[in-house]
């Protein structure tokens, strides 16, 4: 099955849905965001993502008063989850940005008044990110939407995997396999989960979100049937920032939109025939002919 986002169609035959996740990359600044949108509709991405929090309500309650150190000064983890937050104006701009360049945008709630901070900017679909397939009562405000929702799966086992999609529209459900850890070993992609989240889900389109930092797992995954492919975006991993070294680079990036729409086109239907291009060597080759 099919599940439309914005303009686009996501499933079996269909050119295959590239998200740049921005999330926190953009280090607080519009302008940076901004650029890494241009990034993204320059290499042929289809959708921005960016993460979305309350951080009074998101940030655990042993983390809020823990110092760290930031570009900004030393601060409390908490000061710094707010620093890095944009407001609805900050997102009207860089949403407007994004549509300008033909991208859908949209975000990663991590709690409840999220979802409505998003709703209420109007977003074409929402995410959940890994560490969120657990918050139930998230899940249930994201699915009483009516949006699209996408599904990463990393950090979680089949029995919590199953019970998000309980909670969830499968008609409007994208699911992603997913490893989280960041930047991710290549020993740890286990890309065979592909066909097997596929097969357990005959009815869901299903996708890969990638933390490494080559280009090679994120095509082997299309290879395998991926429909969506997730990577995060940077405009320099050298920036500070806790996932700019699991991020591609701008002319990484746009090289993986660009393998990626070869090993599509590739794929082909499975369908076994003789193509046009091999008439010639057929003709001059083949001595018996059946």
């Amino acid at each position: 099955m099919n599940i439309n986002i914005g303009t686009h169609s996501i499933g079996t035959g269909e050119p295959v849905y590239v998200i740049a996740e921005i999330g926190l990359n953009h280090n607080g600044s519009v302008e940076l965001a901004k650029q890494m949108i241009d990034v993204a509709a320059d290499a042929g991405a289809q959708a921005v993502k960016f993460q979305k929090r309350t951080p009074d309500v998101s940030t655990p309650e042993h983390m809020k008063s823990v110092m760290r150190e930031t570009p900004w000064g030393t601060m409390t983890y908490l000061e710094y989850r707010y620093r890095v937050e944009f407001n609805r104006e900050q997102y009207i701009e860089i949403g407007d940005h994004a549509l300008l360049r033909g991208l859908d945008w949209f975000a990663s709630p991590w709690d409840e008044p999220a979802v409505a901070f998003l709703e209420d900017l109007g977003v074409v679909a929402h995410k959940v990110a890994s560490a969120s397939v657990t918050d139930i009562g998230m899940l249930q405000a994201l699915a009483a939407t009516g949006k699209p929702i996408i599904l990463s799966t990393g950090m979680s086992t089949m029995d919590q995997i199953d019970a998000a999609v309980d909670v969830l529209d499968r008609e409007r459900l994208v699911m992603l396999h997913a490893t989280s850890s960041y930047p991710m070993p290549t020993e740890e992609a286990n890309l065979r989960m592909i066909p097997a989240l596929a097969a357990r889900f005959p009815d869901l389109p299903i996708g890969y979100s990638g933390h490494e930092r080559e280009l090679q797992i994120s095509l082997a995954a299309v290879a395998l049937g991926a429909t969506v492919v997730e990577r995060h975006l940077t405009l320099d991993r050298a920036m500070w920032g806790s996932d700019h070294s699991a991020s591609l680079e701008p002319g990484d990036f746009a090289q993986l939109v660009a393998d990626i729409r070869v090993v599509s086109e590739a794929l082909g239907d499975g369908v076994k025939r003789v193509f046009p291009g091999e008439l010639a060597p057929l003709a001059k080759l083949r001595r018996v002919q059946a």
